[in-house]
């Protein structure tokens, strides 16, 4: 590729313009909503007013993020089409959310995921569920932050955490004002906008191929990177060490999905706000089709960067998270690069506010609101929708302190996964506890979380067994456990609505 210094701005006034106006547009869109934030619902459920493929898209855009569009290109750059299997996982998974989960999130009025852990055991098991969440989402979403310092590093030729700082403002702020409605509204527009930014980038780069896609397959196929499925069965030393295969991706896949999609508030609040159960049901199936085309389209980008790169000699990258943020600001047409790289910090932006709303749901909500209820205070919905708001502002503060420690962390796109994976275990196991069976108290699910979470813990940091195990893993520990447990400690009353 011919070199380009990326501290010539005077080529690339028309980018930052692009960039700049986008930012400044969907700032002000999200703020216009704040006018219809009355009530405590209206904040964290939009109202439950918001159509169903309105919620759709908004779950593919929190389920996609920076992490995405600058990680997945480099996992087929390096290997192959193997991903999808993880999103084959992720359809099975939506089955069971909204066979089993959803049912029982709308048999009541219900407005953090952590409501139905009260409503089946008691005041302590929702307040470990909520805070397990808020340790998961901090660590996870201070990965996605920093994800962004990649982008930034390109566009303006050194790693700025003023940037940083300002997109976090401007996403605060309209997240502050609108809530949940602005979220899920911006998340459409945003999710639109990074979908057509990789739709140009991939006929930008075939147009770069001579010969097209179907010069792409020819060097690709003889080399197995368009290989989807891998069936191999091997020792488990080596099994549970493959991150990609058939197995992983659809055992593994199903049971991150589950976790993420059915006990997370910040996906779980999306499907809450739908206006009824069979709305949020279509919702959550008809999002994993756009997945399955995004991540398609992502990983066929990486394997035209990986086409291009052997064709022309150039050396890739040290840090593969940043091949195609500089393909884009490389050699993406003038005005087109920066479409492109606004429509990544829009995948950003739309993670941060969706974060920053669950995590001040969860604070408000399961913690605060309840402790100063059981002190025999009382406050006015005016004034606990103003704390909220002010808790917003302090996640956001917490989020960038995360986000500098996490550029030590590897890859961005699996330390994300991983990250996640390793609390997920103990929440789904948890939930489905609750679900699945009568008997189980809440002191012995409790000692089923501890112990899941202890597990998971040193699988993490003393084995190799792959990401795409660990949520599997820490699920089955936590019911075993839940149960084992429920033989020695008598059941506490509680009980699902409807059951």
């Amino acid at each position: 590729m011919r070199p380009f210094d990326l501290h010539l701005f005077d080529h690339r006034l028309l980018d930052l313009g692009v960039i700049a106006l986008y930012l400044i547009g969907i700032t002000l869109f999200g703020w216009h909503f704040r006018s219809s934030q009355a009530t405590m619902k209206d904040y964290f459920l939009g109202g439950n007013t918001v159509p169903w493929w309105a919620i759709a898209l908004s779950i593919v855009s929190a389920e996609t993020s920076t992490l995405t569009v600058i990680g997945t290109p480099s996992l087929a750059f390096q290997g192959n089409f193997g991903f999808l299997q993880l999103v084959f996982g992720y359809l099975l998974a939506r089955i069971v959310i909204a066979t089993i989960f959803l049912p029982a999130y709308f048999r009541g009025e219900m407005y953090t995921a952590y409501d139905l852990m009260r409503v089946r055991f008691g005041e302590r098991i929702r307040r470990l569920t909520a805070v397990t969440f808020l340790l998961l989402r901090a660590l996870a979403e201070g990965v996605r932050v920093f994800a962004v310092s990649i982008v930034i590093s390109i566009i303006l030729g050194s790693g700025e955490m003023a940037s940083i700082i300002v997109i976090l403002c401007l996403t605060l702020f309209y997240t502050y004002e609108g809530g949940l409605t602005a979220v899920i509204w911006t998340d459409v527009v945003q999710m639109g906008l990074y979908v057509l930014g990789a739709a140009v980038s991939l006929v930008l780069l075939l147009h770069e191929i001579p010969g097209g896609w179907s010069h792409v397959v020819q060097v690709a196929q003889p080399l197995g990177k368009l290989q989807v499925f891998d069936f191999r069965l091997a020792p488990p030393a080596i099994f549970f060490t493959r991150t990609y295969s058939f197995w992983a991706g659809m055992i593994g896949g199903c049971f991150l999905t589950t976790a993420s999609h059915g006990t997370e508030q910040l996906l779980v609040q999306r499907l809450l706000a739908a206006r009824s159960k069979k709305q949020s049901q279509v919702a959550l199936l008809a999002s994993w089709l756009v997945i399955f085309v995004q991540f398609t389209m992502f990983l066929a980008i990486g394997l035209c960067l990986f086409v291009l790169y052997k064709e022309t000699g150039t050396q890739a990258p040290a840090v593969l998270d940043r091949l195609y943020p500089l393909y884009i600001w490389q050699r993406l047409p003038v005005g087109v690069a920066g479409l492109v790289m606004a429509a990544i910090l829009a995948a950003a932006m739309s993670n941060l506010s969706a974060a920053l709303n669950a995590l001040a749901s969860t604070t408000v909500l399961d913690l605060w609101k309840p402790i100063v209820a059981t002190l025999g205070s009382s406050r006015p919905e005016s004034v606990w929708l103003l704390r909220s708001r002010l808790i917003t502002v302090v996640w956001g503060a917490v989020l960038l302190g995360v986000a500098l420690v996490a550029r030590h962390w590897g890859s961005v796109l699996q330390a994300g996964l991983s990250i996640a994976s390793i609390v997920y275990g103990a929440l789904l196991g948890v939930f489905l506890l609750g679900l699945l069976t009568k008997r189980v108290g809440e002191i012995a699910a409790m000692c089923g979380m501890t112990a899941g979470f202890g597990v998971m813990l040193y699988v993490r940091f003393a084995t190799s067994i792959a990401f795409t195990w660990y949520v599997l893993i820490g699920t089955s520990v936590t019911f075993l456990t839940g149960l084992l447990a429920s033989g020695f400690f008598k059941r506490e009353p509680g009980r699902l609505p409807g059951r």
